[in-house]
């Protein structure tokens, strides 16, 4: 793992975890799968040509949300370009959209067996399927289930605002709500989902999922 204070910062982070602590550099070589976890506005100032130390075969997770509050206003995106096609031509390289639908807690709680009936299920969007197969076997052996919910270009459907984001969907949920999702009310519905939980940020995942919830879905035929 790396961050953008130093090896040094994450050590006791790393002892809780077992991950090794390196620098930006470092932590893009020789990996299979390599997770971009950093606010929207960080990625622009990551290293020039670091993923070109990539192995062109190394996967690269999108984790990411834009959120102006956090961000600031990024006018690429404010007029509409889907966030992970930004991100891709930030870093020059494509990814797979991933995990920027559960909130930490959840991730770290809610997984269960695979076949139990509440499962939560996650959408991954991407432009190499087999990316995203080796992607998806990674999420069933942390507790989830998936739902290939299309390209790259496509991966609006999951961003802030939608009815699947934050709302641990079973994939049954997953497959409609993906369906429903209206581009156009994304943003009034991300500032929506972001005050309902503002007052659950110290709360258990159950009651962030239910303030989400309460506001993304409401009106959407079950």
């Amino acid at each position: 793992m790396a961050n953008a204070r130093g090896p040094e910062s994450l050590k006791d982070l790393a002892a809780k975890t077992g991950a090794i602590p390196v620098s930006v550099e470092q932590v893009v070589q020789d990996v299979d799968m390599l997770f971009i976890v950093v606010p929207q506005k960080a990625i622009p100032d990551l290293p020039k040509g670091l993923f070109n130390k990539a192995r062109k075969d190394t996967i690269i997770i999108d984790v990411g949300n834009y959120y102006p509050f956090r961000d600031g206003r990024i006018d690429e995106l404010e007029h509409g370009l889907t966030e992970s096609v930004w991100v891709e031509r930030q870093i020059g390289r494509p990814v797979v959209k991933v995990l920027n639908t559960i909130p930490s807690k959840a991730l770290m709680a809610a997984g269960r067996p695979t076949g139990s009936r509440d499962r939560v299920a996650l959408p991954i969007s991407g432009d190499n399927p087999k990316a995203k197969e080796v992607v998806a076997q990674l999420i069933d052996r942390i507790g989830f289930d998936s739902v290939d919910a299309g390209t790259i270009a496509e991966s609006w459907r999951q961003q802030p605002g939608s009815p699947v984001y934050c709302t641990n969907p079973t994939k049954e949920e997953l497959q409609m709500w993906l369906k429903t999702v209206d581009r156009s009310s994304l943003a009034i519905n991300r500032e929506k989902g972001l005050k309902a939980n503002y007052p659950t940020r110290d709360a258990d995942y159950q009651t962030q999922i239910e303030a989400h919830r309460s506001v993304l879905i409401n009106g959407i035929k079950q």
